[in-house]
């Protein structure tokens, strides 16, 4: 019998469809890899094949997203293609702005539209500035570390910037949505927790816990990547 805790890692022959079936929040993933359905009995392997998707990243990512335990090993680390990662990481950016906070956002001007203006006004604007925030951060992984990650990866390691300065400014941009969280949950007036509060509590902890695991994707993927990348670099 499987153990309640027992994880399953993916692999490239399995098929792809059994692998929503372990996880069906890997729709997210196929989705941001821009992967159609009615792959059929198709295996992992097959359907990235067919769309130009290195499988080992593919594959690397799904373990990220599904296990919070999962670290991967320098095989597998080796093994995938950086870009892919990219890839998969600028798409996701695209997926939170467009999609992510829109969403959030119209859920959250319904739910205090009841609300005392001046309360509603801090609500909104707390959301507002961290959508901001959000915005900094992935402006600075598009034109700083992501052009860095394309040009170690193609073997040209120059200049004063490296992976462990992006480590340095790096942070966790899930932490602050602790703080709308609670006012949710804590603070709103009793006039203003209508039933809208559910909606919008789920919208935060999905968004929340898709943040995290893409912060994970960075900090324990891509950086080990570059990473040794530019320590074979600076052997040559």
């Amino acid at each position: 019998m499987k153990k309640k805790n027992e994880i399953k890692i993916f692999s490239p022959d399995m098929k792809m469809a059994d692998l929503v079936e372990i996880n069906y929040r890997l729709l997210t993933v196929l989705a941001r890899f821009r992967f159609g359905f009615g792959f059929g009995e198709k295996t992992v392997a097959q359907v990235c094949s067919e769309a130009g998707v290195d499988t080992d990243a593919f594959i690397l990512i799904c373990n990220m997203y599904s296990y919070s335990g999962y670290m991967p090993t320098e095989e597998a680390l080796r093994s995938a293609d950086p870009m892919t990662v990219v890839e998969y990481l600028h798409t996701s950016h695209s997926f939170y702005m467009e999609d992510g906070f829109s969403a959030l956002e119209q859920l959250m001007d319904r739910l205090v539209e009841p609300c005392p203006p001046d309360r509603k006004r801090i609500i909104l604007d707390f959301l507002e500035g961290y959508r901001k925030e959000v915005e900094n951060h992935f402006e600075y992984e598009e034109t700083v570390f992501f052009p860095y990650v394309e040009s170690v990866t193609g073997g040209n390691v120059s200049g004063d910037y490296s992976a462990s300065k992006f480590e340095e400014n790096h942070s966790n941009i899930e932490e602050k949505l602790s703080d709308l969280k609670n006012i949710v949950m804590k603070y709103l007036p009793a006039g203003c927790a209508g039933s809208l509060a559910g909606d919008v509590l789920y919208a935060l902890f999905s968004l929340s816990e898709d943040l995290q695991k893409h912060t994970n994707i960075e900090n324990y993927v891509l950086v080990p990547m570059v990473n040794r990348l530019e320590a074979h670099k600076e052997e040559a």
